[in-house]
């Protein structure tokens, strides 16, 4: 019989992209609090930057490797360059 507690609830992608969003909704409701503002407009504010950083940071960190390969057809050497101009 396999228990369930062995697994994690989250991946650690997706437990990186909520800390994150945590952490800029901390951010922006202390920063909000420091200006003046009252307890629930801080609260309002970072609750708010929470909710926007949780899609922001699902789309920063990709779950796949997308960086750009050169190409084999692109010609390498600069001997070529040299003569067009």
């Amino acid at each position: 019989m396999e228990s369930t507690v062995d697994r994690p609830l989250l991946s650690l992608r997706s437990t990186l992209v909520f800390l994150l969003a945590v952490l800029a909704g901390v951010v922006a409701g202390g920063l909000t609090a420091i200006a003046g503002e009252g307890a629930a407009r801080s609260l309002l504010a970072g609750l708010a930057a929470a909710g926007l950083a949780v899609p922001f940071f699902n789309g920063l960190i990709s779950t796949e490797d997308r960086t750009v390969q050169p190409s084999a057809a692109v010609p390498t050497d600069t001997a070529r360059g040299e003569n067009n101009g």
